[in-house]
């Protein structure tokens, strides 16, 4: 089993996250550090990806302002989204051997995680590619998402990943269509189970299911790792 490094960073803005995800996507891309997860939760952000339609962003974006919403075009696939306090957001930063060629095979394993702690907390979802041809790329209780996914794949080195909804304010899903979706809807652990979660037993839980499925020990870091890598070129 190979060895891989663990951040959980508790709650940042997106900027912040977003820088650090690509000083270590470049020290992965040269070999510099392991493959790499990121745990965290944001600060109420909605992200453009690269095929964003401008009408799924449904309020100018003053008002996303005066909500204390910030807005980021960023380089995964997909369309809006939103990350808030109360959702685990996750960010492999794992290099893939043949690059977009393990792409289909590598969200299917972050998929099939994500399903495998929901059911242990007792909710029934399904990945997507365990539901018919084409169905929409994400996590699903029914025809409500419950984890939105958006990979980002560069010198065969994954980054950006994946948003599940614990104990999320679903209401600010309401500032966009999700993912482009108008037919679908979105929902929490905390909806489908009528109360708040253990965020951090989730994680937890997520960590070691990760762990299994990608057959890797992720070793705990910290911000004196964090802050060693100013020193690194990349």
């Amino acid at each position: 089993m190979k060895t891989g490094y663990y951040l959980d960073l508790q709650r940042a803005r997106y900027g912040k996250a977003h820088e650090l995800q690509h000083k270590l996507h470049n020290l992965r891309a040269a070999e510099k550090i392991p493959d790499t997860l990121i745990f965290l939760e944001h600060d109420p952000v909605i992200t453009r990806g690269r095929s964003a339609k401008d009408t799924s962003l449904l309020v100018p974006e003053p008002l996303l302002k005066e909500r204390g919403v910030e807005l980021f075009s960023v380089e995964r696939g997909g369309d809006f989204t939103f990350h808030g306090p109360g959702q685990l957001v996750g960010y492999p930063v794992f290099l893939l051997e043949r690059g977009l060629g393990d792409i289909r095979g590598f969200v299917y394993s972050l998929e099939r995680s994500l399903a495998e702690v929901l059911r242990q907390f007792g909710i029934s979802a399904v990945p997507s590619q365990d539901l018919e041809k084409g169905s929409p790329v994400g996590v699903w209780v029914g025809r409500n998402k419950i984890a939105a996914l958006g990979i980002a794949v560069r010198n065969k080195v994954t980054y950006h990943g994946f948003a599940l909804n614990v104990n999320t304010d679903l209401s600010y899903f309401n500032l966009i269509i999700p993912c482009g979706l108008v037919d679908r809807g979105v929902t929490s652990m905390e909806k489908e189970l009528g109360q708040k979660i253990d965020l951090q037993e989730v994680k937890n839980q997520l960590k070691k299911i990760m762990e299994r499925n990608f057959s890797i020990n992720l070793e705990e870091r910290d911000e004196e790792w964090i802050k060693s890598l100013e020193n690194l070129p990349g």
